[in-house]
């Protein structure tokens, strides 16, 4: 576990990344109900076609799901903290690096494990 100056640090890093992600779905979301919706909007009917909006969903549905995705990571890093069991690698168990904490405050792995579960898991393996 780090120092408690260093633990209070990345909990306050991990909230205000937490109120920045949630201001910014709220604004994607805000006034029309998608980014989708907006679009759709300022193109006239003649512009629409199919393939556009299937596209322009695809994207909001995966920001949307990276968003969420995010969120849950920066609660379980909160919730690491609450139970003291912040910055312990998941896979090896030793400290994890304060540069890396504080380049990657919801980090679960040491920079070896995840390099290793990357590889196996794919650059998602991140928020896993």
């Amino acid at each position: 576990m780090k120092n408690d100056l260093q633990t209070e640090t990345l909990r306050q890093l991990l909230l205000a990344q937490k109120v920045q992600l949630l201001e910014k779905m709220k604004q994607e979301r805000g006034g029309l109900g998608s980014r989708a919706d907006a679009a759709m909007n300022q193109l006239s009917a003649a512009e629409q076609s199919h393939a556009q909006n299937i596209t322009e969903r695809d994207n909001v549905f995966a920001m949307q799901e990276h968003d969420v995705a995010e969120l849950e990571a920066i609660e379980q890093a909160l919730a690491r903290i609450a139970h003291g069991a912040y910055g312990k690698c998941l896979d090896c168990d030793v400290a994890i690096a304060i540069t890396r904490l504080l380049a990657a405050p919801s980090a679960l792995r040491c920079i070896d494990c995840q390099t290793a579960a990357e590889k196996v898991l794919g650059p998602g393996a991140a928020l896993h």
